[in-house]
């Protein structure tokens, strides 16, 4: 029995889940909106949220902690572009905002395997 087992193993192998989540992500943070399962939603949900509040607090700290704070969120994600937009765009959209930066909207479920299809996007503020 799985008792206190958390996370989400997406039915890949380790490198596979890792390579996915990180993918999934950066396309998350790239069009601020995306289609997946619900699974694939929930697993990288958290780590969304919080790469957004390092960059948001990275705001009001001093240079050796913003660039912590940014080569913390290079060593997950790996894009320079994408982390500029992070720190410069969508972060001090939400510098008023003490968390809850997405959303998960139900769409329903897929037709090929009747998988529930959620759209993950950032809320507006």
């Amino acid at each position: 029995m799985r008792h206190n087992v958390a996370g989400y193993k997406l039915g890949r192998s380790k490198g596979a889940r890792i390579a996915l989540r990180r993918n999934l992500i950066k396309q998350f943070f790239t069009h601020e909106r995306i289609h997946t399962t619900k699974a694939k939603a929930a697993a990288i949900r958290g780590e969304a949220e919080h790469i957004i509040t390092i960059a948001r607090n990275s705001a009001n700290g001093s240079d050796s902690e913003k660039v912590a704070a940014r080569r913390l969120v290079i060593s997950k994600l790996g894009d320079n572009q994408l982390i500029k937009r992070l720190f410069d765009e969508i972060a001090p959209r939400f510098a008023n905002r003490p968390g809850g930066y997405t959303r998960v909207m139900k769409l329903g479920q897929r037709l090929g395997d009747s998988a529930e299809m959620v759209i993950l996007e950032l809320v507006e503020e």
